[in-house]
């Protein structure tokens, strides 16, 4: 029995010895930490610093955003002043052509004037010639001729001569100092003219560098701000943890939903006004009603519009390789039936003012900075649903926007 032990005494020791290193080893291990057990939630510090990590982080994505509106801003209003210098150079060409065509007309005034006066002057030379070879004034010779008559009957037809003779002298003095003064006239008139010729193809020259030279900066200024766009998208796509896309894609959602709400706005405010305009019209004049409108002019007007969508921005443009705002506009009328000038505020001149509440498709629409109908920039064809074509500036092309994409537009008017 002593044998069968044995075996098992030696395991249970083997077991033991083989604890033994664990056991001395031990004491090696770090004692836990005194104390209650370590707290799984942040401190009050933790939570603080945070919150600040947070807040620097939104402020600097709502940094970035500001900054992209106003790159979109910037991009606007650079646009637009652009398109009031080449409305600018327009209309210093209209003026120039009118001015031109004044300095012909009055070239031809003052030379029929002087032909009248050359005409005068030699009826003049011939009446003195004649007083010349007489020895006495025409009337004094027929005064003579009546005193020497025999009879009343010789006497009467003598002295009708005498009338005959004074109206006649009178009558080429008169012409000779009249036509004299009118050629005078007539000839400063066509000097005045050909003065202000000069001076509007100055006007001309300087418009035109004016123009190019806005143009030029515009584009300077438009790369410059797509630059700066791209690297706020950048940064926007770092602070986010996206990609430049995915922010380039929701901003431009979020600039659409904008446009689309400001549009919302500005057409339930020019309806209100116009509302209220005519509650308080009610107690006054009937307003004049607008101008009858043509289904087929406008027809035509619009299918000429749309026919250009994606053309190029060319200012002074009128076609066919591009347009500007009012060359657009003023060859789609023409298409209509209606000569327009190329200068917006002279296309609203000639047409006749409407509310917002009777625009139909074909009518035109326009902005300005000053509200003066004078200093109208820009000009788009109203195409129905709130919605026009228009050639906005250079670099964009000829496309369909809405109606509020400029803000309220400040005059409507139908061709």
């Amino acid at each position: 029995m002593a044998r069968r032990l044995l075996p098992t005494l030696l395991f249970s020791l083997t077991a033991l010895l083989g604890l033994l290193p664990a056991a001395q080893a031990a004491p090696a291990d770090p004692e836990p930490a005194a104390g209650p057990a370590a707290d799984p939630y942040p401190s009050a510090d933790d939570v603080d610093r945070a919150r600040a990590e947070a807040d620097l982080k939104a402020a600097s994505i709502a940094g970035i955003e500001a900054g992209l509106t106003a790159a979109r801003g910037e991009l606007d209003r650079s646009g637009r002043s652009a398109e009031q210098a080449v409305e600018a150079y327009n209309g210093a060409q209209l003026a120039l052509a009118r001015a031109r065509t004044e300095e012909t007309a009055a070239a031809r005034r003052a030379a029929a004037a002087e032909a009248d006066r050359v005409a005068a002057a030699d009826a003049a030379a011939q009446l003195a010639a004649e007083t010349y070879r007489q020895g006495a004034g025409a009337e004094l010779s027929a005064l003579n001729a009546l005193l020497g008559a025999h009879g009343p009957r010789e006497a009467g037809r003598r002295a009708a001569v005498v009338g005959v003779a004074s109206d006649r002298t009178r009558q080429i003095l008169d012409a000779a100092t009249s036509t004299a003064a009118a050629a005078s006239r007539a000839s400063g008139t066509a000097r005045a003219a050909t003065e202000a010729a000069g001076k509007a193809a100055v006007e001309v020259g300087a418009a035109k560098g004016r123009a190019e030279a806005r143009l030029a900066a515009q584009q300077s200024e438009v790369a410059a701000i797509g630059r700066r766009r791209e690297q706020l998208l950048a940064d926007l796509a770092a602070a986010r943890h996206t990609t430049v896309e995915l922010e380039r894609q929701r901003r431009e959602a979020l600039e659409a939903t904008a446009a689309r709400a400001a549009a919302e706005k500005a057409a339930a405010e020019q309806a209100a006004a116009e509302a209220a305009a005519a509650a308080a019209a009610q107690a006054g004049p009937a307003a004049p009603p607008a101008r009858p409108w043509s289904a087929e002019g406008a027809a035509a007007a619009v299918a000429f519009a749309r026919s250009k969508i994606g053309l190029p921005y060319i200012w002074g443009g009128e076609g066919p390789a591009g347009y500007d705002c009012s060359g657009l506009t003023m060859m789609a009328w023409r298409e209509g039936g209606r000569q327009l000038n190329h200068f917006a505020a002279d296309q609203y001149a000639q047409s006749t003012p409407i509310r917002y509440r009777d625009l139909r498709p074909g009518d035109l629409v326009f902005w300005t900075d000053t509200g003066r109908a004078a200093d109208i920039h820009h000009v788009g064809l109203y195409i129905g649903d709130d919605q026009m074509i228009e050639a906005p500036r250079v670099g964009m092309p000829i496309k369909k926007a809405s109606l509020w994409i400029m803000g309220t537009p400040d005059f409507y008017a139908r061709p």
